[in-house]
């Protein structure tokens, strides 16, 4: 067993920014387990593997802290320094800690209350369609897709909906903060942002702690678990902001991914017209098609043998769920986009063990409703090929930025 070599992994260049599945592919008979220097980041491809990497919790730990990129000049750093500190919550935590925080957080996820939110999705995917179906086409990310996640996730947490493109705009500068080739003058402006967007945060909290409400941000501030501490005001801070972004950024991608997906097979969205069952199966099959979160990151606690390479301790992994979800060795046909396959199920979409998505069932909740009113009251929607769909240069989040559609 040998360290693997560096392996060119032009991840975040055409044409593998728009579909990196080729390059996933590739990776994937070449060199299933590689070192990418220019990322500084150990990458998993393989199914089997990234499986073993999740379930290992002992020598893959979830704790990877990287809001500062490491080019980032001086002044940046010294932005940041009015932050609160960057600390381990949800996904990039561990037990006992994250133990502590889920248990906090899932009973705002338990099915009951998810399936209660379904009349107050329907009435906000409702207004936003009737708002532009009358014109004959519209950009189905600005006016659809991101408002329905980021309305709800508002509603659900407490925030005003009012500042709703506000709260976009933060943490759209958050995911630039941490990208690469961003720039010096961006990341300073990034870490002004998520300075501001942190004590926005920390007045809301106030003023629940001032004036409690019947809301998430109310009941994270007042949970105890027994034994343990309750949040203080840094850890309220980040699991806000985990919240708020997950919240709407990976819904959002998921939505925009699956109408890319459909409107590239109008047999199939005719099929969602007539009869609605289908579309939990459509949903499943596009999470493991086109994955909103393409992957997870992991640090070694020791040397690891894994995939025909050596990993040393310390180093950072990721793990692509994009690339495992399309394995041949467990997906027949991975590039077919099949709604009835039989094992769709087993994709790593949402991730899985302790740190599967809390918020799945929501995500899935808002994507029905949404695909199921794109498929009942836009008729014979198509891309407008004059504008194809665009992607942020990110390894982790893979959505359309835009895209435009026009119908009738």
């Amino acid at each position: 067993m040998e360290t693997a070599l560096p392996w060119v992994f032009n991840r975040l260049e055409p044409p593998y920014l728009e579909n990196p599945y080729p390059l996933y592919a590739r990776a994937r008979r070449e060199a299933p387990v590689f070192y990418s220097p220019d990322f500084g980041l150990w990458f998993v491809t393989r199914y089997d593997d990234a499986w073993t990497v999740l379930k290992d919790t002992a020598r893959f730990s979830s704790r990877f802290l990287m809001r500062t990129p490491p080019d980032a000049p001086p002044a940046v750093d010294e932005v940041l320094r009015e932050a609160y500190p960057e600390l381990p919550m949800l996904v990039n935590d561990d037990p006992p800690s994250h133990t502590r925080t889920r248990g906090l957080v899932s009973r705002a996820f338990a099915p009951r209350l998810v399936a209660a939110l379904e009349p107050s999705v329907r009435a906000i995917v409702t207004r936003m369609v009737d708002g532009f179906a009358p014109d004959g086409g519209a950009d189905l990310i600005a006016e659809l897709a991101y408002p329905v996640p980021i309305e709800i996730i508002c509603t659900l947490t407490g925030l005003p909906v009012e500042a709703r493109d506000q709260l976009k705009r933060w943490t759209d500068d958050l995911v630039a903060l941490g990208a690469p080739g961003t720039g010096g003058e961006r990341q300073l402006e990034c870490a002004r942002s998520s300075v501001a967007f942190q004590h926005y945060l920390a007045t809301q909290i106030e003023a629940r702690r001032s004036a409690p409400r019947d809301d998430l941000l109310t009941a994270l501030i007042n949970a105890r678990v027994d034994g343990e501490q309750p949040l203080d005001v840094a850890e309220l801070v980040n699991l806000l902001i985990v919240l708020i972004f997950a919240g709407h950024e990976t819904t959002t991608n998921l939505i925009g991914n699956l109408l890319v997906l459909l409107l590239a097979r109008p047999d199939t969205l005719r099929a969602l017209r007539d009869d609605p069952a289908l579309t939990d199966d459509v949903i499943t099959e596009g999470l493991r098609m086109d994955t909103p979160v393409q992957g997870t990151f992991r640090t070694t606690t020791e040397d690891v043998a894994l995939g025909g390479a050596r990993i040393p301790a310390g180093a950072k992994v990721m793990v692509l769920f994009g690339s495992a979800n399309r394995d041949d060795a467990v997906f027949a046909d991975p590039d077919l986009f099949d709604p009835g396959r039989a094992n769709n199920h087993r994709h790593l979409g949402f991730g899985h063990g302790i740190h599967a998505c809390l918020g799945a069932s929501l995500a899935r909740l808002e994507t029905r409703i949404v695909l199921d009113t794109v498929a009942e009251r836009l008729p014979d929607p198509k891309l407008d090929a004059s504008r194809p769909p665009t992607y942020f240069p990110s390894l982790m989040h893979r959505g359309p930025q835009a895209l435009h559609v026009t119908w009738g």
